[in-house]
């Protein structure tokens, strides 16, 4: 499975690669991909700091030079220094997640503290204007180049172009599950091309999911000096013993080839997981999740100031929307309904009312048609929704009067959803661990499909947040809510 060339502005092709020993050159797209970003870096970067020279210098043209001139360069070679030595152009980050914009982060603070340093030293008088106006406007501009080349690289992924090509070692229903998640989630830049099981043959013959399966677990490093796959995943089967791992590994040396192994103990991830060597023995170690204490306390004033400030913004268009409602069907304005909240705690939630008086008696007649699954109620087209009340689940603006409950303190802006008490009721011992964070007005549920998901599968995101919480977390969550909102998928 090879991808043809791109037209602009870089090819997706796998580079030629010929028989021979792991060390083949990368993929074209990618040396491409990762040369435009520093060329992006560097010149965002001269530009902030030559037109903050020009303006601030102009007003002393005597000593331009010896002072702006000077000071300029040396911001501009020690951010590009600082990107350089936290790793910010590594290939393996450059569009996967949230560690390309940490790294970024890390190498800008960095040139921030040997910046102040450097004027202590120096006794510079002009140092906070590139400290305090420079950087961040090279962090403004940077990571909004960065942000748009990466939606152009999803785009193209989506298309089947930009991947990686992988090559999965384990047993075919691991492999099976791998192959399902790569072609669900393209952006994250896998295609599994090749799969290698313990008998060298996949659950459909020679294929898997219409994968062909090339040989033998033994033969992995082989079939990886042939075809240069990028990435090697090593998903679990009894084949795969420490020593078997250890020799994988090294045979896998001097090349560009990824070795990739799912742990699957446990769905964690994240700050959680943390590698440490004890006796020499290499352990995974997983720290308990955070319910309490500081981090927590600073996402309750999040919530706060987040919430209070929305609500300010918000207020011309929740005035609005609310005399459409008023207007479109009788009743009020706002609907209330009990929900379970951190706990346990039964709370009530505020929504814009998008149904028709009397909707909630009338679910009964409307059992056999249910649509949702698990214990949720879903339909498409809910015969009780009112024309003004599709437009605003569509777009999730029903939601707005829920900064209300976040301002209250029933309700975080992310988190799990906030179940009814009738599906509380039937939750077991896992399930209920959703209810020991508060609900949140957006959640991972939100941007992964909201109501096209499966019962399970919204279960395993709002578990998996429970798990995994961290403020980066949230904030990747807000950031992509307003996406997934504009776009309306999933909502009904």
């Amino acid at each position: 499975m090879r991808q043809g060339g791109l037209a602009s502005p870089f090819p997706s092709a796998r580079g030629q690669l010929t028989d021979g020993a792991i060390g083949q050159p990368a993929i074209d797209w990618e040396q491409r991909y990762r040369r435009t970003v520093i060329t992006g870096d560097t010149v965002a970067t001269a530009v902030v700091v030559a037109a903050i020279g020009n303006f601030f210098g102009a007003r002393d043209a005597a000593n331009w030079h010896e002072k702006w001139g000077i000071l300029a360069f040396g911001t501009w070679l020690l951010v590009l220094g600082a990107l350089a030595v936290s790793r910010a152009w590594a290939p393996a980050v450059l569009g996967q997640g949230a560690e390309e914009f940490r790294r970024l982060g890390r190498s800008l603070f960095m040139a921030t503290v040997v910046l102040a340093l450097g004027g202590i030293a120096l006794t510079s008088r002009n140092i906070k204007l590139w400290i305090f106006v420079a950087v961040p406007a090279i962090a403004l501009i940077v990571m909004t180049a960065r942000y748009l080349l990466r939606l152009w690289l999803h785009r193209q992924r989506k298309d089947g172009r930009c991947l990686r090509p992988v090559l999965a070692a384990g047993s075919p229903a691991t492999v099976r599950d791998l192959i399902t998640r790569t072609r669900k989630f393209p952006h994250l830049g896998w295609r599994v091309d090749a799969v290698c099981t313990a008998d060298g043959r996949g659950l459909d013959g020679d294929e898997l999911d219409g994968v062909p399966v090339v040989g033998r677990l033994t033969d992995v490093a082989k079939h990886v000096r042939h075809d240069g796959y990028r990435v090697v995943a090593v998903t679990p089967d009894p084949h795969w013993s420490p020593d078997r791992l250890q020799r994988l590994a090294w045979n896998l040396e001097g090349g560009d080839t990824e070795m990739v192994v799912a742990p699957v103990l446990m769905e964690v991830a994240g700050p959680r997981l943390h590698v440490d060597a004890v006796l020499g023995i290499p352990l995974l170690r997983v720290s308990m999740p955070a319910f309490t204490g500081g981090r927590r306390a600073v996402k309750g004033v999040v919530d706060r100031v987040g919430a209070t400030f929305l609500l300010m913004v918000c207020a011309p268009l929740m005035a609005v929307v609310a005399l459409l409602v008023l207007v479109d069907s009788r009743g009020g304005v706002f609907y209330r309904q009990r929900r379970v909240g951190k706990d346990g705690r039964e709370f009530t939630i505020l929504k814009f009312r998008t149904m028709v008086a009397g909707a909630h008696e009338a679910r009964g007649e409307l059992a056999d048609r249910n649509e949702g699954s698990g214990l949720l109620f879903k339909l498409h087209r809910d015969p009780r929704v009112t024309r003004v009340g599709a437009v605003l689940r569509r777009y999730s603006i029903d939601e707005l009067p829920q900064l209300f409950n976040v301002l209250g303190g029933s309700m975080s802006l992310v988190g799990p959803r906030p179940p009814l008490p009738e599906e509380s009721a039937a939750y077991g011992p896992d399930i209920r661990r959703r209810l020991l964070v508060k609900p949140g007005l957006t959640g991972l549920w939100q941007i992964s499909g909201r109501s096209d998901l499966s019962w399970e599968e919204a279960v395993r995101l709002d578990l998996r947040y429970v798990e995994d919480w961290s403020l980066a977390l949230d904030t990747v969550i807000l950031w992509k809510t307003l996406r997934a909102v504009l776009s309306g998928q999933g909502a009904y």
